[in-house]
């Protein structure tokens, strides 16, 4: 395995995963922008959906309380984060499939989903696996499929360029901030690209995204 296939945890080591919930839920405050993408998504009944990244499985839950005649997966790297996962699905009562592994290298056959779901991932990941991931998402969609993802973006005021300029040094987020997720997923065949909202955090410019397979 490459060393950029290895899997970092969400914020950089596994001993700090317990504290990766507070810090989305009062620093990012993730619920709005979550709840906004479970919303842009439309997902219908016995429709098939992967939370990508799922981490330990906010969206996951949340797609799965809104829609629960859908087939929710919700699939990460680490083992750890799907632990929790699962104690917060048994704490929420729904049933939520889940499955390990990695984003670049999906373990689903073609044609496999309705609805692709992600929410900060993607800045995680080289280019080249960002760009590896995407051919993936393409591969697993059903034509008509839709891809809706919550992500860093290009800064859209003073502050959140200034932290651009910080984060921009590193090579996983550089895509990002430059607003390059749009072409990279047309690069990977997807259509009718959008950036659909924007939400300003004391980290940075969350956008959300809309793709689709035709």
């Amino acid at each position: 395995m490459d060393k950029n296939d290895r899997y970092i945890p969400a914020l950089g080591h596994e001993r700090l995963t317990p504290l990766y919930d507070p810090l989305l839920r009062w620093i990012i405050r993730e619920s709005r922008f979550k709840t906004r993408l479970v919303e842009q998504a439309h997902v219908e009944a016995g429709q098939r959906v992967l939370d990508l990244g799922c981490g330990t499985g906010t969206l996951t839950i949340l797609v799965k309380q809104a829609h629960p005649e859908a087939e929710v997966i919700g699939l990460d790297g680490d083992r750890a984060v799907l632990e929790i996962a699962r104690a917060k699905a048994a704490k929420a009562d729904v049933a939520v499939f889940w499955t390990q592994g990695m984003a670049f290298q999906l373990p689903y056959a073609d044609n496999s989903f309705d609805r692709i779901l992600s929410g900060l991932v993607f800045h995680h990941l080289t280019t080249e696996n960002k760009r590896r991931t995407f051919r993936e998402i393409f591969r697993v969609l059903r034509p008509g499929g839709e891809l809706h993802v919550a992500d860093f973006g290009r800064p859209h005021n003073a502050g959140a360029y200034f932290i651009s300029l910080l984060v921009g040094r590193f090579e996983e987020a550089t895509a990002n901030v430059r607003g390059l997720l749009p072409e990279m997923f047309r690069e990977a065949g997807l259509s009718r690209v959008a950036e659909t909202n924007r939400f300003m955090t004391v980290v940075g410019t969350i956008s959300l995204y809309e793709a689709r397979r035709s």
